[in-house]
């Protein structure tokens, strides 16, 4: 059996769940399943990335444990977040007369489980679903909170449900296999946490980043206190109509600027979001309410970990101030057209501000360009 080195429960009353957090646990994903959820049928959703790197391990796992599955295989890439793709996952679990207490898997990064989730959430007018998350990325942020859905022209995950998962199984050996950027890219939701609300974590990062990077103990420990972290804000808010919003430090400028690269290679959304904290603190330092000299820490943090921090690390050109700021209108934070943005007071004092006067950002966005 594998070893199982962190368990997180998300105390969601009779929705609750478990994060299972060890090494090679994708090759005990039968046993594990089995004896979970006896009695189903699984609708893999991957990409090809994944199918060619993982798939084949929960394959021979489920088969060894006697589990009737099939697979649908989307390809990889941000822009797989559309109506289009999501049509083909649900098209494809009714074609395998899946039932509706079957489960579905999400194996992947977050794109695939944010669709994957989305599309257990219509199907069959909705069905369960299990977050086997292969990416840095979604193991610390988007396998947990039951956040589902895909982009729209308009922008990022503008469509989607809430629709919790059942069980989310990280296997950190599928870290191994990930390119330095995808890693870095999500380390930056890692240090997010640190930033939002707990200075003592972002010291800590400092002290072990070499460590995480490497695999080594410190890897998995970081991304079970960014789970506990995240899980403890989901009880307290589940459908972000409060201190939720804070897990979006760093989104509303990372948001725009994925929207303004077309969801490209451009700028990975780690990458966006590692610009948006960089904005968000300066933003918050030109407004007088957070220490300059933090923005320079955080700054100096991210760059030792491979992350762009100013829009001119950004490939190719960028739309103009007021494309970024139309893109901005159309965060899901926006209420009654007032723009809401988080800010901070210093590391580990994020804060939700409504009401932010659009002048001011593009004021500032025009300034750091």
């Amino acid at each position: 059996m594998a070893d199982i080195a962190h368990t997180v429960h998300v105390a969601l009353g009779d929705r609750a769940y478990d994060i299972l957090i060890g090494d090679s646990l994708l090759d005990d994903a039968g046993i594990i399943l089995a004896e979970r959820f006896p009695d189903r049928r699984y609708g893999i959703i991957t990409d090809d990335n994944v199918a060619q790197a993982q798939l084949p391990r929960l394959i021979a796992s489920l088969d060894a444990a006697g589990l009737s599955h099939t697979e649908i295989v989307l390809p990889a890439g941000e822009s797989t977040k559309s109506w289009a793709f999501v049509g083909q996952a649900v098209e494809g679990i009714l074609a395998a007369r899946l039932e509706r207490g079957d489960l579905i898997i999400a194996l992947g990064g977050g794109v695939i489980g944010d669709l994957a989730g989305f599309a257990a959430s219509i199907a069959r007018r909705g069905m369960d679903f299990i977050q086997m998350p292969t990416s840095l990325l979604a193991q610390v942020d988007s396998s947990v909170g039951g956040k589902t859905g895909i982009n729209s022209p308009h922008g990022k995950n503008l469509i989607g449900a809430f629709h919790q998962p059942r069980l989310v199984l990280a296997d950190l050996s599928t870290l191994d296999t990930l390119s330095a950027r995808q890693f870095a890219a999500g380390y930056a939701e890692v240090v997010k946490y640190g930033l939002i609300d707990d200075e003592e974590f972002f010291f800590w990062l400092e002290a072990n980043q070499a460590e995480i990077f490497a695999g080594g103990p410190a890897r998995g420990e970081a991304i079970a206190r960014c789970c506990a972290h995240k899980a403890r804000v989901v009880i307290e808010d589940e459908k972000e109509l409060g201190v939720r919003a804070l897990l979006n430090l760093g989104h509303t400028f990372g948001h725009a600027l994925e929207k303004d690269t077309g969801y490209s290679d451009r700028l990975l959304h780690g990458e966006g979001v590692a610009i948006g904290m960089v904005l968000a603190h300066g933003f918050s330092a030109r407004l007088g309410l957070a220490p300059s000299q933090d923005t320079g820490r955080i700054v100096a943090h991210l760059q030792k970990s491979g992350l762009p921090t100013t829009l001119s690390n950004i490939p190719g050109t960028l739309g103009s101030t007021e494309t970024l700021m139309a893109a901005i209108a159309q965060d899901k934070k926006v209420s009654r057209g007032a723009l809401t943005f988080i800010l901070t007071r210093g590391i580990g004092q994020a804060f939700i501000e409504k009401n932010v006067d659009g002048t001011a950002v593009a004021a500032y966005l025009n300034e750091v360009r």
